[in-house]
């Protein structure tokens, strides 16, 4: 029997998730749930969570699942955040829903968001910097000099001042919290890894944030602050939906991803699931990583379809 396509056996693994009165899509979902809260008592923010396809929300939805005791879903543009704030209320109404708008690369915003936890709660334990632009998309010959250091402002400011202070909050200790420790994430790209998937002003701000992860976890050493990368492929997200509304209009929606192993593009709930695994303590001894979640795509050097390696 020939196997199905990629695009359909996706399909069936996947459940969809949302509230009936909400106007905003449901996450797809492509696995069961773990065992037990994952996430029990722990405080996390999380950036770039506006987008109603970004993994931003699928994020905040599987923190939310597993039991975070406190939760802030920030972003800058916040036309879809009350609406998520309230889903998730009414999901998991024994998870406390923080929505904050601001600049995830403004240093006073992230030092007001970090401090707030700390009031509010006494700790933080996970930071996830997924706040990011793709930029315009343009040719090494026709980006500015004001566009490149705007795309490295958003995506890699951002991250340098999560980690930053991030880290010193995850280092207080309190009776809740009687060891110093915590959990970094920050969404790069594969086009972080090598070249081919993004343009040069993105690309440059991906690797930077692979960069600041790997050398601030050994900066941290000690402290049981740890600090990773998710490297995702092509995911349809609020960024890049844009791709995906253009094929099905050409009905050609099985052609995304098609040079990956997997043979399709992926969703925000699979870069979610590694987002949840890195905050949560079964991931205590990954460090200084950078985890690519692109179906293969970096595994191998370019190919001809259907050759041999």
């Amino acid at each position: 029997m020939a196997p199905s396509p990629p695009q359909n056996r996706l399909a069936q693994v996947a459940s969809h998730i949302g509230t009936s009165n909400s106007s905003l899509p449901a996450i797809p979902e492509v696995a069961q749930d773990s065992v037990g809260k994952r996430l029990a008592d722990k405080v996390a923010i999380i950036t770039g969570c506006n987008s109603a396809l970004g993994i931003g929300r699928a994020t905040a939805n599987q923190y939310a699942r597993n039991g975070v005791k406190a939760l802030y879903i920030c972003d800058y543009a916040s036309d879809n955040l009350p609406q998520i704030e309230m889903e998730l209320r009414q999901q998991y109404p024994g998870v406390e829903i923080h929505a904050r708008a601001f600049d995830a690369a403004d240093e006073k915003s992230v030092i007001n968001i970090v401090n707030e936890a700390l009031e509010s709660y006494g700790r933080l334990d996970i930071f996830f910097a997924n706040a990011g632009i793709l930029g315009k998309g343009l040719k090494l010959d026709t980006i500015s000099a004001e566009q490149f250091l705007e795309v490295m402002r958003v995506n890699t400011l951002s991250v340098f001042l999560a980690v930053k202070y991030a880290s010193k909050a995850m280092q207080k200790i309190s009776s809740s919290k009687p060891v110093s420790g915590g959990s970094i994430i920050a969404t790069a790209s594969v086009a972080g890894i090598r070249s081919g998937a993004g343009s040069t002003d993105y690309s440059a701000s991906k690797a930077a944030v692979i960069n600041i992860m790997q050398s601030s976890a050994f900066q941290l050493a000690g402290t049981n602050v740890r600090c990773n990368a998710i490297c995702p492929g092509l995911i349809e997200t609020g960024m890049t939906n844009v791709v995906w509304e253009a094929a099905r209009k050409r009905g050609t929606v099985g052609n995304i991803g098609q040079i990956n192993p997997l043979k399709r593009g992926g969703v925000s709930d699979e870069i979610a699931r590694v987002a949840l695994f890195l905050g949560s303590d079964e991931s205590s001894y990954v460090n200084a990583q950078f985890w690519a979640v692109d179906g293969g795509l970096s595994g191998s050097h370019p190919t001809m379809p259907g050759r041999f390696h």
